[in-house]
């Protein structure tokens, strides 16, 4: 599911909310991944509900994959899936001075 990805690119992990903690933060559980996390929220989703979590790709290991998504999170290859890739930015000048 996670072919053609590389490091900067934009993915997205399906969570499942398992709580709010607070008014406006909420308790989620990643497949794959074995520890607490906590995002904030302000759409009131509900218990059970699965949402999605975009972040960049930090690291790509021969199958896990480290994402950003405030803390970095790794997760097995076939848990994420592309959104958009990495496109470097465009230069407008060259590098070296032209010749007179």
């Amino acid at each position: 599911m996670a072919r053609g990805i590389g490091i900067g690119d934009r993915v997205a992990i399906t969570a499942r909310v398992r709580g709010r903690i607070t008014e406006d933060r909420v308790s989620v559980s990643i497949p794959g991944y074995d520890f607490p996390h906590s995002i904030i929220d302000h759409t009131k989703v509900n218990r059970g509900q699965q949402i999605d979590l975009k972040g960049e790709v930090t690291r790509i290991d021969e199958d896990t994959v480290t994402i950003d998504l405030g803390p970095l999170v790794t997760v097995d290859r076939e848990r994420v899936r592309l959104v958009e890739k990495y496109r470097p930015p465009k230069r407008r000048k060259a590098l070296a001075d032209a010749p007179d």
